[in-house]
């Protein structure tokens, strides 16, 4: 083993939120049974976020004031009991309170992530070594779900740059791809054909180079909660929630552009940016509004979807140029 050096809400028409192929597997299983988941803007958070008060649910993740800039004034912390209530996390199951029913057979220690490809430190390393590589950070990033709704959370971690500068990816790696734990004994979701298992997401490097792009270990100044995707997660907070690969197994440099889950599974519905943009909606649904959970009642009025998710002056740099109706 090699070590790095140096330091809930119910919607009206569930076929409307759900994958195509999600909605019609359950209805076939129902069927059955009835016959026999710039740098401009960089700046200290508010005073009033700096330090938010530990649910006492978990164990303390202790995380000092972040430099980074990710929330507006505006914003309002989404309740704990929303944020680890209401989640995507199919391996767990379909439904939005799955995860929480069932993500406590996950194992998170020992927990190992392998770091593979066109990198001069390949290895794999353990999570204990991984959450001490750089100081944490408590950052509040807001999380937009492709579904329509959306919540502010205060993660705790660091920016995933300073994972890929410690492995010292070489000048072949052009995408990282994350991939995430499979293991049927523990993740029950995984006996439903939902997807094509391990779930896989991806990232230009740049993507995955930008501060704003967490590598997180938890949430409200404690360890992640298993159903939030502990121990580790991705958190890319300008992109669509799914982008944000849970549990974290092995983390990939390499040249081609890697097909992610979704991409693989719905193509017309699911590209490989997938940025937060309210000008493409999606093939079922529009993406120009959004619900914020804990925050608006059913009835409530939509808030309007800010593009990259609020974060443009951050990150529109990056797709300079791009048609992104055409690399959605």
């Amino acid at each position: 083993m090699h070590h790095l050096k140096d330091r809930g809400y119910t919607h009206l028409v569930s076929s409307e939120i759900t994958p195509r192929h999600v909605y019609l597997q359950r209805r076939r299983l129902l069927q059955g049974a009835a016959g026999g988941v710039a740098l401009a803007g960089l700046g200290a958070l508010r005073p009033a976020q700096a330090q938010v008060a530990r649910p006492g649910q978990q164990a303390a993740l202790p995380a000092v004031r972040s430099a980074v800039a990710a929330a507006m004034a505006t914003d309002k912390l989404t309740p704990y009991k929303d944020i680890t209530t209401y989640n995507n996390f199919y391996e767990f199951g379909t439904d939005k309170a799955d995860p929480a029913k069932y993500a406590g057979s996950l194992r998170t220690r020992p927990w190992t992530v392998a770091i593979e490809g066109e990198v001069k430190k390949p290895g794999t390393y353990d999570i204990e070594t991984l959450l001490k590589l750089s100081p944490m950070e408590e950052r509040i990033y807001r999380l937009r779900c492709v579904e329509g709704w959306s919540m502010v959370v205060p993660w705790v971690g660091y920016s995933l740059a300073e994972l890929i500068r410690k492995v010292e990816p070489t000048g072949n790696a052009k995408f990282v791809q994350f991939i995430t734990l499979a293991d049927r004994a523990q993740m029950p979701g995984l006996s439903q054909a939902v997807l094509d298992w391990p779930y896989v997401e991806g990232l230009r490097m740049d993507e995955a180079l930008h501060p704003l792009t967490l590598l997180a270990f938890g949430l409200y100044g404690e360890v992640m909660p298993k159903q939030n995707g502990a121990p580790l997660r991705l958190v890319v907070p300008w992109k669509y929630g799914f982008k944000s690969g849970k549990s974290l197994v092995k983390i990939r440099f390499v040249e081609k552009q890697p097909k992610t889950s979704w991409e693989a599974a719905i193509p017309e519905e699911y590209g490989f940016y997938s940025n937060v943009n309210p000008k493409v909606d999606h093939p079922r649904w529009s993406q120009a509004t959004e619900r914020r959970l804990g925050e608006d009642g059913l009835f409530a009025k939509k808030r309007p979807t800010l593009m990259f998710n609020g974060y443009e002056a951050q990150v529109g740099q990056l797709y300079a140029g791009m048609d992104l109706k055409k690399f959605y």
